[in-house]
């Protein structure tokens, strides 16, 4: 006599008592963050070693890189590409006087 108090089991009756699970989402990977540092446009002199006395001109149309000293005068010219900085210019200037002084 037990039956009639309690309905019958079948799968329909199952899966009302059971709620349905979602799926968990997958949740994307934060965009890596892009180096934001700039580079120096202003460079130690080699010759006064005054700091932040050389600046560098980027003559794109002509494919030349001027650095000069404001302190010294001093002045270097190099070719450049589209893709130099001012940086390649001063390392240019740099490895120049190197080679200069062997």
């Amino acid at each position: 006599m037990v039956s009639s108090f309690f309905p019958p089991l079948n799968a329909f009756s199952k899966l009302q008592h059971h709620k349905m699970g979602r799926r968990k989402s997958k949740r994307k990977p934060p965009p890596k963050k892009k180096m934001t540092g700039n580079l120096d446009t202003q460079f130690t002199c080699p010759f006064c070693n005054h700091e932040k006395s050389c600046d560098v001109k980027m003559e794109r149309t002509r494919n030349t890189g001027i650095i000069s000293c404001t302190v010294c005068l001093e002045e270097f010219q190099t070719p450049i590409t589209y893709l130099s900085e001012p940086v390649d210019v001063y390392s240019d200037w740099i490895d120049a006087c190197e080679a200069a002084n062997q």
